[in-house]
């Protein structure tokens, strides 16, 4: 982990290390084709459940688990926890790739420290440029898939969960501002530019918010601010 706390794995130049986690071989073998194409990525090893994909990504210190949720034995989602749970994988990021946007399982991928999630019918430029956003510690969180996602499993009508809210109170009033921006899924320089500060000053808030809220990282932020109730769906 880097200094600013952010999760942030400065790859000093190097190709992005990215491994594969999916039951189809032939989709891994079209992963890595599309992957080693690009001079700024290597695959560093190919899983084909959840244990192995945690076990090659401790071996490889991988940047990116492209990680299929629905796999025989350790599912996606029970490595994505293990992943996100072990110290030693702080700078490890999992993008999660999905059949459909609105599987039930992505939502406890998020809760569970998943950077973002991508459907497998994406454009090659698209998860391309997925790894590249994932890897350098952002989240990937489509706006409206991710308003599909929390309007299904967490908009319940019934309104936010007060204990829940509650969590909220170490944040300063600032820090809920920019808290509602990342949800909106703004980029720093966006919400920088929103609140007429420096893009410097956004990303202090937004490392502040992760350490007081004890989220791993932006994706996080996202579900926290929508739990809290600090963002409403629609």
């Amino acid at each position: 982990m880097n200094g600013d706390g952010t999760g942030e794995r400065d790859t000093g130049g190097y190709p992005v290390r990215v491994v594969l986690a999916d039951d189809q071989a032939l989709l891994r073998s079209a992963f890595r084709v599309l992957v080693e194409s690009e001079p700024d990525m290597a695959v560093v090893g190919e899983a084909s459940d959840g244990a192995e994909a945690v076990a090659v990504a401790r071996r490889e210190r991988a940047d990116v688990v492209l990680m299929d949720i629905r796999m025989p034995g350790t599912d996606g989602l029970a490595a994505t926890r293990e992943i996100t749970a072990d110290p030693d994988l702080s700078g490890t990021h999992v993008l999660i790739l999905t059949t459909f946007e609105a599987d039930e399982y992505v939502i406890e991928a998020l809760r569970a420290g998943a950077a973002g999630f991508l459907g497998k019918g994406a454009e090659p430029g698209a998860l391309l440029d997925a790894i590249r956003t994932v890897a350098a510690g952002e989240a990937l969180l489509s706006p409206a898939a991710t308003k599909s996602l929390i309007t299904r499993f967490l908009g319940t009508g019934a309104g936010p969960d007060p204990l829940a809210a509650a969590r909220l109170d170490v944040l300063t009033s600032r820090e809920r501002e920019v808290l509602g921006e990342v949800a909106a899924g703004l980029s720093n320089e966006e919400i920088a530019d929103r609140l007429g500060v420096s893009p410097l000053t956004v990303k202090t808030h937004v490392n502040r918010a992760m350490a007081k809220l004890h989220a791993r990282d932006r994706a996080q932020l996202v579900v926290i601010a929508y739990e809290t109730g600090l963002v409403r769906p629609g």
